[in-house]
């Protein structure tokens, strides 16, 4: 039986080991009183540890393995025959499991990156359409609103920017919090094309309209390191559009800016100051955030490739076509039911369907 060298790549034995290590140091902080204490902390240290749980066991299962074929075929060239022929039967077992947790631990390994992040920040923005783009882009966050109830992920709402005239809505921003957040919802940046009669045709006509979606990791405060003193600048202002009195004369909004890479913010969907300027910031770090990350990726790849979660807003992913019924993914060659993505935001398949893909491309690429 080759050793765990023969079996794995170097590079894939070195980012074991380091998950390995992360997964020990993860479970020190959870056992930590401090850490404990504070329940946005714990939860997320829990959801990493979690993401990278199988990968970690699978790991220390196949070097077990590897320890039951040493002892195999040590007793193999032992003096025991009885024993000799029992090791000899049972190492062709242990050398096919062995194997198999090998191909297993490596189809885990490209994506445990992904299930560490367990928080993103997603926003919809109505595309071209008119007031059916509004009324898509809100009938896709109410989809995504309920898969993650579904899933039992957290969801908050950070900035609303509704159509009170048609109902629909011109922006929104969400945090959706929970375990494989990242690694499904990545897959939905971009560009969303719905073909349908929209409930403001009169005759009965088939109109397309779009939205886009960016969805952005939102890293841990330790990750991201912004000079909030000098890097920032901040502006407190009056909140526009309808409200009463209190949106528009009370200073509430909060606007930022981040000099070194010119990212803006701007939050007004409470009428208090802090909140507003704490959900402004988190919104800021992760926008940055995801500057950063695709520097380095482009860094290290010397050119953009195609890759999911990238929030790029220049490619067309899905079309809804409502008369037929179906959801075309372009990444995808099958189609799939409306009724079950958009009626029953049952999205599961297709995103199971994607990673498997994804799972595939990335394996070619080790």
């Amino acid at each position: 039986m080759p050793e765990l060298a023969a079996i794995l790549p170097d590079a894939v034995r070195a980012k074991l080991d380091e998950i390995d290590a992360q997964h020990r140091e993860l479970t020190v902080q959870l056992e930590d009183p401090e850490i404990a204490g504070d329940h946005r902390r714990a939860s997320a240290l829990a959801i990493r540890r979690a993401a990278i749980d199988p990968v970690v066991t699978a790991y220390r299962g196949l070097k077990k393995l590897l320890g039951d074929a040493d002892e195999m075929r040590a007793a193999i060239a032992g003096s025991d025959a009885e024993l000799a022929a029992l090791a000899r039967e049972e190492l062709p077992g242990i050398e096919d499991a062995a194997a198999r947790a090998a191909e297993s631990i490596k189809a885990m390994l490209v994506m445990s990156d992904d299930r560490a992040v367990g928080s993103v920040i997603l926003e919809i923005r109505a595309g071209t359409g008119g007031d059916e783009a509004g009324l898509w882009a809100r009938d896709l966050l109410d989809v995504y609103t309920r898969y993650a109830a579904r899933k039992g992920w957290r969801v908050e709402m950070m900035d609303l920017d509704a159509d009170a005239s048609v109902g629909g809505i011109r922006r929104a921003i969400v945090n959706i919090a929970g375990e494989g957040v990242w690694q499904e919802l990545a897959f939905e940046a971009g560009v969303h094309s719905v073909k349908r009669v929209p409930a403001t045709e009169t005759q009965g006509r088939i109109h397309t309209s779009t939205c886009t979606v960016a969805v952005l990791p939102e890293p841990e405060a330790v990750e991201v390191n912004i000079d909030w003193a000098n890097d920032v600048v901040e502006h407190v202002t009056t909140a526009q559009g309808p409200g009463g009195q209190n949106v528009n004369k009370v200073a509430t909004a909060v606007h930022l800016v981040h000099t070194p890479t010119g990212v803006e913010v701007r939050m007004q969907e409470t009428k208090s100051q802090a909140q507003n300027r704490e959900k402004a910031r988190r919104l800021l770090v992760a926008r940055v955030y995801e500057i950063e990350r695709q520097r380095a990726e482009a860094e290290r790849a010397g050119q953009r490739q195609a890759q999911i979660g990238t929030g790029q807003r220049s490619e067309k992913i899905r079309v809804y076509r409502y008369q037929d019924n179906i959801v075309a993914d372009q990444r995808l060659d099958q189609k799939l039911s409306k009724t079950k993505v958009i009626d029953e935001a049952d999205l599961g398949p297709l995103f199971e369907a994607l990673i498997e893909q994804e799972t595939a491309r990335r394996l070619a690429a080790l």
